[in-house]
């Protein structure tokens, strides 16, 4: 086990001296909203050092613990090390896979969105399926997930379902999952068993906070109200409190039916389109730029991505980084970890060609 990689522990120290110096600086809170924005980079960057330091120290016990082991064999004292050591590998495995986050909402939570492909209930039993694996993989993160919309299949699974996960880098990490996921397996739906392939997109935007300006003209807006049809709270189908909103210039649907109340559900819609406008601008200057490069790009979300085989092999293989693994029960209940951290580095890679 090793600490550093991408982290410039002098470098991150000097940026916090920087920011508290300033901070101490007369008239530091007339401008309260940068002071704000300040303040809360500063915390974060701290918080960065005090987790490195707590990663190093943990190390160096482990390290007086196999000199003692080593020394003196004990049976209780190997298993006691061989257990925290397990443990810090996950830590440090995860701690490496942060560092590579350094995209300007990447600290964001994350709005994902589910939209089954052509092939009724098979494909809509897949979107629910990949509903599943996200949901794992953020509890087995700590994540808070919360369903913004939920539309259910006609027959199984789900036509559609929209799902804000809450949490530090939740966006850096769930940017990966962008695109078409591919499924193919025996369907449990063909009463003669044959393979079916299914496709379902997945999208991901970061939750702005109120500081980023996203300018939305109220005329092209059309909003609807209907009855809430998803799982969840006793007001469920009783009153039309469900929002959803069409920008009409781009085509753009957003729908809430998360909150009791249809305003509070609209304000969640709103916040749902400002987050697509910015991904559609970010979208076109990365086209733009592309062209001026000339470098051929598949961007945005309608490329296929990732397949998930079941039959006739067990395989799970990412197209963009060729990584792959046969644990295929494992990747859908939410070891997606190995995934997202072969994506950041191959777009490291690609950032910074030798």
């Amino acid at each position: 086990m090793a600490l550093g990689g991408h982290f410039d522990f002098d470098a991150l120290s000097e940026s916090i001296s920087i920011n508290e110096a300033k901070m101490a600086e007369p008239g530091f809170w007339d401008d309260q909203q940068r002071a704000q924005k300040l303040i809360d980079e500063t915390n974060q960057l701290k918080t960065k050092r005090d987790n490195f330091n707590a990663l190093a120290n943990q190390l160096e016990d482990l390290k007086v613990t196999l000199e003692l082991i080593t020394e003196d064999p004990d049976s209780g004292m190997q298993d006691e090390f061989v257990d925290h050591a397990a443990k810090l590998k996950k830590q440090l495995d995860r701690y490496q896979l942060g560092l590579l986050l350094n995209g300007k909402y990447d600290r964001n939570n994350a709005i994902l969105e589910i939209h089954p492909g052509a092939g009724g209930t098979e494909a809509q039993d897949w979107g629910s399926m990949l509903l599943r694996m996200y949901t794992r993989w953020a509890e087995a993160h700590d994540f808070k997930v919360q369903v913004l919309d939920y539309q259910v299949g006609e027959v199984a699974g789900i036509s559609s379902v929209a799902i804000l996960i809450s949490g530090e880098n939740a966006y850096g990490y769930l940017r990966s999952e962008k695109g078409v996921h591919r499924l193919v397996r025996i369907s449990p739906f063909d009463s003669a068993g044959r393979r079916h392939t299914s496709f379902a997109s997945v999208d991901v935007m970061p939750e702005l906070n109120d500081d980023v300006s996203i300018k939305i003209n109220p005329d092209d807006l059309k909003v609807d109200v209907y009855r809430s049809s998803g799982a969840g709270g006793q007001h469920v189908n009783k009153t039309s409190s469900a929002v959803r909103i069409t920008h009409l210039p781009t085509g753009i649907v957003v729908a809430s039916q998360a909150q009791r109340s249809q305003l509070q559900n609209r304000q969640t819609a709103m916040n749902m389109l400002k987050s697509k406008l910015y991904e559609l601008e970010e979208q076109k200057k990365a086209e733009e730029k592309a062209k001026i490069e000339g470098e051929q790009l598949d961007i945005g979300w309608g490329s296929q991505i990732r397949s998930y085989v079941f039959h006739p092999y067990s395989m799970v293989k990412d197209h963009r980084t060729n990584y792959e693994t046969a644990n295929v029960d494992g990747v859908m209940d939410g070891d997606l970890d190995p995934f997202i951290n072969a994506y950041l580095q191959w777009q490291l890679s690609k950032a910074n060609p030798e």
